[in-house]
């Protein structure tokens, strides 16, 4: 599965772009089939930053929700801004 396959689209809500601000995390919706360790990978590659956490959870929908905590030396709102967020 390729990177641009796991992470299907940023997910832009008032809730989610406070916790870019608050807690350096962003939200993706991602493929149901990646795992926590392949949607940290194709974080760090696709973007160039560290990630220290990934958690995960599937919606009612159907749709899984990607919550991912960047490492202090990787800025969320600078990769909100380079990836079209803000």
């Amino acid at each position: 599965m390729s990177y641009r396959n796991i992470l299907i689209h940023p997910v832009i809500t008032e809730t989610a772009l406070e916790l870019i601000e608050k807690e350096n995390k962003l939200t993706f919706l991602v493929s149901r089939d990646a795992n926590k360790k392949m949607i940290k990978e194709a974080i760090e590659k696709l973007y160039q930053v560290k990630v220290e956490k990934v958690t995960t959870l599937i919606r009612p929908n159907g749709k899984k929700k990607a919550y991912v905590k960047l490492a202090p030396e990787s800025s969320a709102t600078d990769l909100a801004t380079k990836i079209g967020i803000f």
